[in-house]
């Protein structure tokens, strides 16, 4: 009865031999002694060791348990109807010379039966489905729904500003969904000819069966392998609560869920897999082959009846903890991707023409992260594709599990076309609660921080609400955007076959989080995708060059009004600076030998270099060995190394400390440092150019140098900084 219940057929010939069949007790349960005994010895024979000695006869010595014998110790389990077999809870996998044990709530050798088979002997892209739904057992989350908003004409022509409109009010959500003027309707590039009937993309096969429990199990095998060749020699000693000096919050961390290690699927156009998804979903909510006249669960489309979402959001829920059958959907990204990119028109697509505004629009996901205002620019190499949309195609119940964005910036994500997707969202002040939430489900992978960035599974709503940690929810239409901010874990999945498009980006509210997370990525020896100070630096300079502009030759544009808008001694740009300074001046101070100091002009800044111990970017300054010339490390792991004596290693810096506090200053308004700074660092040809064209070059100088009110502190010391280059 209980191998029915769990679906699952076992052969018994599989298991039986003649060794087996007239056992009279359970393998490995013969004695291992070398005496049997016959009787109980009583009165004054007990206390004559010879005596009781000769009562006895001795009996054969059994050898150890070898490796068959256990398995088939194991196996003899299946014909014992005293044991109660395949009752293991745990999983166990060694890693190194520690253990990683995941509580798992199913059976680990229980099998589903298939209710999806993908392919047949004539069409390697057809789907047969012969599970179906069971809106009796229906999950459905009871979940309050996060904020709508409709911007008019006027308020949505500016992008950035809008949402740090909304911030305050939708923050506190996780996220809020945007519904475009009604004008706003941007071709969807997806559907010319050639791309939807043409163009070829990879998918990946998803067990949603799996997404809770049984998945963790299947992969932990590929998370040891991560662990031996991605993790850097100590990142196994760290642990999730030393996070020290007071810099970021020591609970917070870094827990990113991405959707690989997927199984390959076929490759398909946008035609054939809107067909697959369409197929599948017909045949899973058809009623039991019969049709009725009508049901309340399913409403009228286009002349189809399809399930309301609600019902289709239970039946989710429902596969996910209480599963009956394997359910497999296949999902497709376009990262990377050669044939199909971006959904928006850009200056390359065919007839710009007649949509030349959607191309320049700041909603186009193609512009957002490079518009005025936005950072993530400055923080990109020319490697990095953080700043390039990427697609998501999906069909009914693929999903995207509990993560956060790298760095915990800002998304967007824009809905092409298809049937509406539904998104949960943890409020970002709620990060540090969320991942004492799978600390205690995953105990030990406290341990092993880093295995949280690959940990794909998707807890329940009802399970994090049962936990004190509040969800949200909201369902994305075509042509919707949903906003998520930064921190805030979000999930979704998709009713039916839908593209969506999703970039993310780096306004300047965003500043304090990116500042607190590059540190808590160091102390977890996690990978950065961006480099944080070339990100702040950069943004610190444009921020001066606009002051100087609207300074020296009067130009007070709306780039620059915006850039001055965060300077000032409470601007938020100068208030991240100068804490990141601070802490670069306390590393320096404690561990750096000045004689040993070098400029940092040697080092390309084109590319992008990490601490050998922590990963940890290396752009404001480097720690090398002549030992090791293309070994790195940063500031706090300089004596980890190598093993040569400390006089032997050498500091590189791009600023010296008082360079880095003139820049400082001139963000706080300072004109002798904006000056200093806009002189030597920022665009100093074309701003002179410009300054000699106006005639204003003498004025302006004079203007800076008998502005007794602004003093620089230390300008003095400008001879000891050229001394440094």
């Amino acid at each position: 009865m209980y191998l029915e219940l769990m679906g699952t057929k076992r052969s018994m010939k599989n298991v039986r031999n003649d060794s087996q069949e007239n056992l009279s007790v359970p393998p490995g349960f013969v004695s291992l002694t070398s005496l049997t005994l016959k009787r109980t010895v009583t009165g004054g024979e007990a206390s004559d060791p010879v005596a009781v000695a000769g009562k006895f006869k001795q009996g054969p010595i059994d050898r150890p348990l070898s490796n068959s014998d256990i398995e088939k110790f194991k196996s003899s389990f299946m014909q014992r109807p005293w044991i109660l077999h395949d009752q293991s809870d745990r999983v166990t996998q060694k890693y190194g010379s520690e253990q990683i044990e995941l509580d798992m709530k199913c059976p680990v050798n229980a099998r589903l039966p298939e209710g999806v088979i993908r392919g047949c002997a004539n069409c390697s892209n057809c789907v047969k489905v012969t599970a179906r739904w069971h809106p009796e057992e229906s999950c459905l989350p009871v979940l309050d729904d996060a904020p709508v908003f409709r911007p008019t004409e006027e308020e949505f022509k500016d992008t950035l500003k809008y949402i740090g409109k909304l911030r305050p009010k939708a923050e506190s959500y996780g996220m809020c969904r945007i519904v475009p003027p009604p004008s706003w309707r941007p071709p969807c590039i997806l559907e010319d000819k050639k791309t939807w009937e043409a163009s070829k993309f990879s998918t990946h096969a998803q067990r949603i069966d799996e997404l809770q429990n049984s998945y963790l199990n299947r992969k932990l095998s590929t998370f040891h392998e991560k662990i031996k060749t991605t993790i850097p020699k100590g990142a196994a000693n760290m642990d999730l609560e030393s996070c020290n000096e007071g810099e970021v919050d020591s609970k917070e961390a870094k827990c990113t869920a991405v959707s690989s290690e997927l199984e390959y699927g076929p490759e398909l156009t946008l035609k054939s897999f809107k067909k697959y998804a369409g197929d599948f979903k017909r045949q899973y909510f058809r009623e039991n082959d019969k049709d009725k006249d009508f049901d309340v669960s399913l409403i009228s489309v286009q002349g189809r009846r399809e399930p309301l979402i609600a019902r289709i959001e239970g039946e989710y829920w429902r596969i996910i903890e209480n599963p009956s059958e394997e359910i497999e959907v296949l999902c497709g990204t376009t990262f990377g991707s050669r044939t199909l990119r971006s959904g928006f028109p850009q200056k390359t697509s065919p007839n710009i023409a007649e949509y030349s505004k959607y191309v320049k629009s700041g909603w186009n996901l193609n512009n957002t992260p490079k518009l005025s205002g936005s950072l993530l620019p400055f923080g990109c190499y020319d490697t990095s594709s953080i700043l390039v949309p990427q697609l998501f195609i999906g069909m009914c119940f693929a999903s995207q599990c509990w993560r956060n964005e790298d760095h915990h910036l800002y998304s967007l994500c824009y809905m092409h076309l298809g049937e509406p997707k539904v998104y949960y969202s943890v409020p970002g002040r709620y990060c540090i609660k969320f991942l004492e939430v799978v600390k205690m489900l995953f105990p030990q992978l406290s341990k092993h921080p880093e295995l949280l960035r690959d940990l794909v599974t998707q807890l329940s709503p009802a399970m994090l609400k049962s936990e004190g940690i509040p969800v949200y929810r909201c369902v994305q239409n075509p042509l919707e955007f949903v906003l998520v901010f930064p921190g805030a874990f979000h999930s979704e999945f998709s009713c039916g076959f839908n593209c969506t498009e999703s970039v993310c980006f780096a306004p300047f509210d965003w500043l304090p989080h990116g500042q607190n997370i590059v540190e808590l990525y160091s102390q977890y020896c996690l990978k950065t995708s961006i480099s944080h100070d070339r990100l702040l630096l950069g943004g610190a300079m444009e921020a001066v060059s606009a002051q100087w502009e609207s300074i020296a030759i009067r130009n007070d544009s709306f780039n620059n009004q915006l850039w001055r808008s965060v300077c000032g001694k409470d601007g938020i740009l100068t208030k991240v600076l100068k804490s990141r300074v601070k802490i670069e001046g306390i590393r320096r101070e404690h561990l750096c030998n000045p004689s040993l100091s070098r400029a940092l002009d040697e080092f390309d800044i084109a590319t992008k270099r990490e601490c050998s111990i922590c990963l940890y970017d290396l752009y404001l300054s480097v720690v090398y060995c002549s030992c090791s010339p293309n070994r790195y490390s940063c500031l706090r792991h300089a004596k980890q190394l190598c093993s040569c004596t400390w006089g032997s290693r050498y500091f590189l810096f791009r600023y010296s400390i008082t360079e880095l506090n003139i820049l400082i200053e001139a963000l706080e308004g300072n004109l002798k440092a904006i000056h200093s700074w806009a002189k030597r660092k920022v665009r100093p040809n074309a701003l002179l150019a410009e300054m000699d064209k106006q005639k204003d070059h003498n004025v302006i100088s004079s203007k800076i140098h008998n502005d007794s009110s602004h003093k620089l502190n230390g300008i003095a010391s400008n001879d000891r900084a050229k001394n440094y280059w």
